[in-house]
């Protein structure tokens, strides 16, 4: 059956605006996640800088948006940590990721300790910021016992001699090859990065050549 004039106009017609709403409705979303995206490298931004706690009106000036708005995209802070965490994440393995773990015990400690090393001081401001905020957030409590122990096993991917020695040794390892370690020697000790994992690595041969 063929049809009429107005009834082809009006399908055509139809199918415009219903084009037209799923084209405002792409363009809210994406509005949204720019939004979004502004907010997390904002708090970002403001960690890198030293403050290591920013409030919502900091980042939400920082990003260049309203409070409420701010408050329409993240529940509460919890939130908005999550976010930055889950942005990040590929970045973050992409820092310890490594092909090539074969050599002797002590150039994989040196190069082990090397990559951690690096990793740390570019992590530096967020993990300082997730160490200050553990208290308050549960969700992100859980999330940085998640990062640890995929620290604990990808070490002993570089040394599986750890596997092999007392509790209190490995406990030891896990220890001397911390953020915290690292954080010790470069902040507050002053030392290089260089300084800083020759004496992380000795100090971890040491335990792992007496187990």
């Amino acid at each position: 059956m063929a049809y009429s004039l107005p009834i082809v106009l009006h399908t055509v017609q139809g199918a415009s605006v219903a084009l037209n709403i799923v084209q405002s409705s792409d363009g809210r979303r994406q509005r949204s996640e720019r939004s979004q995206t502004a907010i997390i490298e904002a708090a970002l931004a403001l960690m890198d800088e030293g403050i290591l706690v920013p409030t919502a009106q900091q980042i939400a000036d920082r990003a260049g948006v309203g409070i409420r708005s701010f408050f329409r995209h993240f529940a509460d802070m919890d939130a908005l940590f999550m976010a930055a965490d889950e942005m990040l994440l590929e970045s973050y393995e992409a820092l310890f990721q490594v092909d090539d773990r074969a050599g002797a015990l002590a150039e994989r400690v040196a190069r082990a300790v090397d990559l951690y090393g690096n990793a740390f001081d570019k992590l530096r401001p967020i993990i300082l910021c997730t160490q200050a905020l553990l208290w308050r957030f549960p969700k992100l409590r859980e999330n940085y016992a998640w990062h640890q122990k995929r620290l604990r096993k990808e070490l002993e991917l570089w040394l599986p001699e750890v596997a092999s020695l007392s509790k209190d040794q490995r406990e030891a390892v896990h220890a001397v090859a911390s953020f915290e370690m690292w954080h010790r020697l470069r902040e507050h000790q002053g030392q290089s990065p260089k300084a800083s994992a020759e004496t992380v690595a000795s100090l971890i041969l040491a335990l792992v050549s007496a187990g």
